[in-house]
């Protein structure tokens, strides 16, 4: 898709600075722009950062909609990058575990991915990228993980251990452990052999991801950690370099966050649905007592939107405020400096959102229309934009 002639979009509402603006967007060049352009009414229309979705697993569903059944990456990629614009998504990490649990989790699957992205980079609409949530006691694996990251560029990578909810999960939910299993195709006593095998590198562990971390800190990588559930966790990420508290499990957690300024990543779903799913801490919760930073997609892209318009709707936050936490704060988190904001120079990533019907009717990925619909898309059509 070539880039959009230079357009002026008028009669819209344009929000920066967590305000909404009564103002004219003029985009050139895939940027934000100054000076001549032909005119397109979007009187009634909000235009919005476009969404930076820092961790999404709902690619995986394109990948393997059955456990059994796994498509070609590259063909789904398309399709992930089909859904993310048309829920305003322009920057998106798919969150890849690289797991002991093997399958569409392995570094066999991590490396397949990361390969059918750089295969596919330049026809996405989306800026996709790959975060690496790498399970702790994969120790073995390290120098391969550190090639990968090198070989494609790789840059974010979230810590995470499964192994205790896996233990407890076998020893108290058997029926459950089983079921896991026989999705990917084990028995659950080949599954169990897997986990205590794991946790044999328990007394490594620590020393190893200090290493790592080391590692991916020379190769300039964010890191963070996922579902920290007390100080000491988080304590020990921070001091490895790993700031970014994602998903901690408890307040305890996110307070030591918050006191050392490191930035707290909560779920969209868990606002949208009033609750985690999981039975964890409530992310409305968090953000009303200045304990979140940002909100991703997590395991359902259309929720970041939504979880926009229910903390405005709940008067938890003002709706500008609620969209930064989507799309402003997450491009700060990352340090991408060059969206997230709709001023002059800026990438032309944006949101053009219906506020009657709460849809997205347009969204612009890096100058490109990436996705249209409804009297927005109609418009942009009818003025020759597209």
């Amino acid at each position: 898709m070539p880039l959009l002639p230079p357009i002026r979009l008028t009669g819209a509402r344009v929000l920066n600075d967590g305000i909404l603006h009564d103002a004219p967007l003029t985009l050139a060049e895939g940027r934000v722009a100054d000076g001549p352009a032909r005119e397109i009414d979007l009187r009634g229309f909000l235009l919005l950062p476009g969404i930076v979705d820092l961790h999404g697993d709902g690619f995986e569903r394109h990948l393997t909609p059955r456990p059994a059944a796994p498509f070609d990456k590259v063909r789904a990629l398309r399709s992930v990058a089909a859904e993310l614009a048309a829920n305003g998504v322009t920057t998106a990490w798919l969150a890849q575990s690289w797991s002991w649990e093997g399958g569409s989790r392995s570094a066999d699957a991590t490396e397949a991915l990361l390969q059918a992205v750089e295969a596919m980079r330049a026809d996405l609409m989306a800026d996709i990228r790959v975060q690496i949530r790498l399970e702790t006691h994969v120790v073995d694996e390290h120098p391969r993980l550190l090639a990968a990251v090198k070989r494609y560029g790789v840059d974010y990578v979230v810590f995470n251990n499964h192994l205790s909810e896996a233990l407890e999960m076998a020893h108290h939910k058997p029926l459950r452990f089983a079921g896991w299993a026989a999705q990917q195709g084990r028995s659950a006593r080949a599954l169990l052999t897997i986990v205590e095998q794991a946790q044999l590198w328990d007394a490594q562990v620590p020393q190893a991801l200090c290493e790592l971390a080391a590692g991916l800190g020379a190769e300039g990588v964010s890191m963070g950690s996922h579902g920290d559930g007390d100080d000491a966790v988080r304590g020990f990420f921070r001091s490895i370099g790993a700031p970014i508290a994602e998903f901690p499990t408890t307040v305890a957690a996110a307070r030591s966050a918050r006191k050392a300024g490191e930035p707290v990543l909560m779920g969209a779903p868990n606002v949208v649905r009033g609750g985690s799913q999981s039975g964890n801490i409530a992310a409305e919760g968090l953000i009303a007592d200045g304990l979140c930073d940002a909100l991703v997609s997590d395991y359902y892209y259309p929720a970041l939107s939504q979880a926009a318009w229910t903390l405005a709707e709940n008067g938890t936050l003002g709706f500008g405020a609620a969209w930064e936490m989507i799309s402003t704060r997450p491009a700060a988190i990352l340090g991408l400096t060059d969206r997230g904001r709709l001023e002059a120079g800026q990438r032309a990533d944006l949101v053009v959102m219906n506020p009657d019907t709460q849809s997205v009717e347009a969204t612009i990925s890096g100058g490109r229309l990436a996705f249209a619909q409804g009297r927005a898309g109609r418009q942009l059509f009818s003025a020759g934009a597209a």
